[in-house]
């Protein structure tokens, strides 16, 4: 082999694993556990799905994210709105069907909310990935 022929395919291979290493996106396609954080929103993600923490409210994803080729997925899963004061027994969550949508790049999400039944837009939050979240619940 020539110096030339061995530098370009050292070359590829650095260039190979310093792209893949920030990667949020692991072999299986899904994104990778972890939290990420933003204003008004911490998302912690499992193996076995996802848990969100807004300002007066939570969510849980049960599956996986997976995003497509351009980094755009969509998830359903469940809004909690949470409210202060003492909470009664038996008093049932007020739960709603929603859809978690966004975008992913490197090291960043946009993920909108919205309930499904009504088409309610809780909004739209920018996250990072290893961010803290800042959070602040009812009381």
């Amino acid at each position: 082999m020539t110096a030339r022929l061995v530098a370009a395919r050292v070359s590829f291979a650095l260039t190979t694993l310093v792209g893949c290493a920030g990667s949020p996106v692991g072999p299986s396609g899904a994104v990778v556990p972890g939290v990420w954080g933003g204003d008004h929103v911490t998302l912690t993600i499992r193996d076995s799905g996802s848990h969100l923490e807004f300002d007066c409210a939570h969510g849980e994803i049960p599956g996986s994210l997976i995003p497509d080729r351009r980094g755009q997925f969509a998830a359903p899963g469940v809004f909690v709105r949470e409210r202060g004061g003492p909470i009664r027994e038996g008093d049932p969550p007020d739960a709603h069907p929603a859809t978690y949508a966004g975008t992913l790049t490197t090291r960043s999400m946009q993920l909108t909310v919205r309930l499904s039944q009504t088409n309610e837009l809780i909004g739209t939050f920018a996250l990072t990935q290893g961010g803290a979240g800042r959070v602040v619940k009812c009381l």
